[in-house]
């Protein structure tokens, strides 16, 4: 009798030993499954911080272009400044040349 309980709890603890490592294999697969799915989670996160990354960098050059466009509209303000400038000067130029010419004239 001793020997058949002794099998008999040897064969118990071996099916528990063996309905243990089957519970194990699933978990093990599960978690398997779940790293699967966590990496492709993480690889969508990342596509998504390039495209973001991208979008920064468009934003950026698109922010350079204003600034550019601003400075040139400046120079543009600036040129049309001097522009009107020069053209006051030489009807100045002008008037006072046939205003002396005249005068000059007159001495002589």
């Amino acid at each position: 009798m001793a020997q058949k309980s002794a099998v008999s709890n040897h064969e118990k603890l071996i099916e528990q030993l063996i309905e243990n490592n089957l519970i194990l294999q699933k978990k093990e697969t599960e978690l398997m499954v779940n790293v699967s799915q966590l990496v492709k989670r993480i690889d969508r996160m990342l596509n998504v911080f390039e495209e973001a990354s991208k979008h920064v960098m468009e934003v950026g050059e698109e922010k350079k272009i204003i600034e550019l466009a601003d400075k040139l509209e400046e120079l543009l303000n600036q040129n049309k400044n001097i522009a009107k400038g020069l053209i006051m000067l030489e009807q100045y130029v002008k008037t006072k040349s046939q205003f002396e010419s005249p005068m000059q004239q007159r001495r002589i």
